[in-house]
């Protein structure tokens, strides 16, 4: 029995997924600094969980846009890249559909909607504790050069 890890290319898509999300996570500063959590990821998904802290408030004393953007963002770059392709982000949007309130737990849910070549369309649903949609997320990606783990190729 081989002691070494397995290589990517060796794992199925959704042991993949996970370990370019621990990859990207580990270095993700920002990520971490918010305590955004990662709660699921498979090949083309990624689910994330974000606690709206008192600092997050805004002065309406709501959750900031700009941390249900950054949750959301996220969520889509843990989604986008599950392929072991470094992606980025070409362009995004956000719809704010209700106010959130400080302590409640926010979930950003990433779907691969199509990709084509080195692009690919992600849609980003943000849900309250309550189940509620918050805001939705649309992103395109565009794969660029190199992996997240290295595959010796």
């Amino acid at each position: 029995m081989s002691t070494q890890p397995n290589r990517p290319e060796q794992t199925t898509p959704d042991e993949l997924a996970r370990a370019t999300a621990a990859a990207m996570y580990e270095n993700d500063a920002c990520s971490r600094a918010l305590g955004l959590e990662i709660v699921e990821v498979r090949q083309g998904y990624a689910r994330l969980r974000m606690v709206v802290r008192d600092d997050f408030l805004n002065g309406h004393q709501i959750c900031h846009g700009g941390l249900i953007f950054t949750l959301a963002d996220s969520a889509f770059a843990f989604a986008c890249n599950t392929y072991n392709i470094n992606t980025v982000a070409s362009g995004c949007s956000i719809e704010f559909l209700r106010p959130v309130e400080g302590g409640d737990v926010l979930i950003a849910e990433a779907i691969e909607q199509t990709l084509s070549g080195r692009t690919g369309i992600y849609d980003i649903r943000v849900t309250n504790r309550a189940e509620e949609t918050v805001a939705m997320f649309r992103g395109k990606s565009a794969q660029i050069k190199g992996k997240l783990i290295p595959t010796g190729d």
